[in-house]
């Protein structure tokens, strides 16, 4: 069989995939030279601490916002930016694989804003339930997984729209989202866990309703594909 030897060693990634990724990679990067004395000087092992106070997002300041009509606005940035930051370099490392493999399938069928309104719209909506619905909740949400989520959401709806165009069992397209929160509930049992899955399982059910709306064709293509049984 010949092969195309010009061809790249790896699939390329639709631009919007690196637009979301790279502020992770970069801020990880800068946090872990900084953590090992490369950057920062004697100051570098606090700078992790720093971005959570100027990037994550708190709780209580949330609760504050949403009593005063979103004062102060210029806080509303955390809603998305807890995203950038993360706890330690692992937990940086598979958020960013899990956001390159995700988003390159979505994005092979999603417009590219309509990836980004996934993303985003996942985190904004997974924080707003995190931190307002919790109650007595002060720990602070980092970390890409809650947007990482709604990819996953917009990955099954992919699955599930197609199982349903051929007269399959649409229900088996929730399959990944069970085999994660079976694997979070194993790891949650035997090293105990966070209020985070609030988060993430919020994004997933909101990456998976926004694809309704910025799927191409959006809701109409979704019924017709429905009838067509």
């Amino acid at each position: 069989m010949d092969q195309d030897h010009s061809a790249p060693p790896l699939n390329p990634l639709p631009p919007i995939v690196w637009i979301l990724a790279l502020p992770l990679i970069a801020m990880e990067l800068v946090l872990s030279l900084a953590e090992a004395g490369l950057v920062g000087g004697a100051q570098g092992f606090t700078w992790r601490i720093q971005a959570v106070e100027r990037f994550g997002l708190f709780p209580e300041l949330l609760k504050y916002q949403w009593e005063t009509g979103g004062q102060p606005l210029v806080e509303l940035h955390r809603l998305v930016s807890y995203t950038v930051v993360h706890g330690s370099f692992t937990h940086a490392l598979f958020a960013v694989v899990m956001l390159l493999a995700l988003g390159k399938m979505v994005a092979e069928v999603f417009r590219w804003w309509g990836v980004a309104v996934v993303f985003l719209g996942s985190a904004a909506i997974g924080g707003a339930v995190y931190g307002l619905l919790i109650p007595d909740l002060r720990t602070q949400l980092i970390g890409a997984f809650p947007g990482v989520y709604g990819l996953i959401g917009a990955f099954t709806f992919l699955i599930w729209t197609n199982l349903a165009r051929v007269g399959a069992n649409k229900f088996r397209a929730f399959s990944l989202i069970g085999a994660l929160l079976f694997v979070q509930l194993v790891f949650g049992l035997l090293f105990g866990a966070g209020w985070d899955w609030v988060a993430e399982v919020t994004g997933f059910a909101a990456g998976f309703l926004l694809s309704f709306v910025v799927s191409p064709g959006g809701f109409r293509r979704v019924m017709d594909q429905l009838r067509q049984r």
